[in-house]
């Protein structure tokens, strides 16, 4: 019977198809660190509050990307080249959503709506991000060689997640309420497609690796165009509503260390 479970079983079960899945996360990863790192040094006076915040959440997500080369390391492979088929973060920047990189690449401070773009992009891809971590830990908790980084990962994202939702919320009481509406609305729309595409191909090149039958990966191909099928007609609506987090100031104070291995 196919089900995330099984399928990720197979994947850690598999070097090379491990290999390619901790190698794509860690670019992704390490493609947020640079980029919060530049939005914290970019942000303009008048919310230099949130530069320390922007910066532990750069320091997370590099913190991520090395737990994930760490995995990698554990069983003496090296990390291969991503796919840019599979690179969920250029993807989405090549379809508008979040800061370009060519504007943070320059020494020029942002402005407040560029920041209340970059947060609104945020609450949308940490929603997803969490989504899949609380799966990872429901299945993979207790595992041995990857317990403990999934479950740090995860309880980094749901602070992401919850810094998201508590400076957008703060951010709209100053007036800012329609650009996040729009650009929430925006940013998700896109996400599902962008989500779709990289999870087609990424089950591609894992089913050639895993040499999977044609039978499976087109269930797999069916499963992923439905889910797109239902995150469009109404599922997009969990990853722009904002609440109140129960857990205020989420990433105040420094980024905690990875566990060494």
């Amino acid at each position: 019977m196919l089900s995330a479970r099984s399928i990720f079983q197979e994947i850690v079960d598999s070097d090379e198809a491990f290999q390619l899945f901790c190698s794509i996360a860690a670019s992704g990863e390490a493609q947020g660190g640079w980029e919060n790192g530049r939005i914290a040094a970019l942000v303009p006076d008048g919310m230099r509050d949130l530069a320390p915040k922007i910066t532990r959440h750069g320091a997370d997500e590099d913190k991520h990307g090395r737990l994930f080369n760490a995995l990698l390391r554990k069983r003496e492979l090296d990390p291969v080249p991503v796919p840019p088929e599979t690179d969920y973060t250029a993807l989405l920047e090549k379809r508008g959503i979040g800061l370009a990189h060519d504007k943070l690449r320059r020494d020029e401070p942002l402005t407040e709506e560029d920041v209340v773009v970059y947060l609104s992009h945020s609450r949308v891809t940490e929603q997803r991000a969490a989504d899949q971590m609380d799966m990872l830990v429901k299945y993979f908790g207790d595992h041995p060689e990857l317990g403990r980084a999934i479950k740090m990962i995860c309880q980094d994202e749901d602070n992401h997640l919850a810094y998201c939702h508590e400076e957008l919320l703060r951010l709209a009481a100053q007036g800012h309420g329609r650009t996040i509406h729009r650009v929430l609305r925006q940013s998700a729309l896109a996400e599902i497609k962008v989500y779709r595409d990289v999870s087609l191909a990424v089950m591609g090149h894992m089913g050639r690796l895993l040499r999977w039958p044609k039978a499976k990966s087109a269930a797999l191909s069916t499963g992923i165009h439905a889910m797109y099928a239902y995150e469009r007609i109404g599922g997009w609506h969990r990853m722009v509503s904002l609440t109140m987090p129960e857990r205020r100031g989420a990433l105040d104070g420094p980024a905690t260390a990875a566990p060494a291995f």
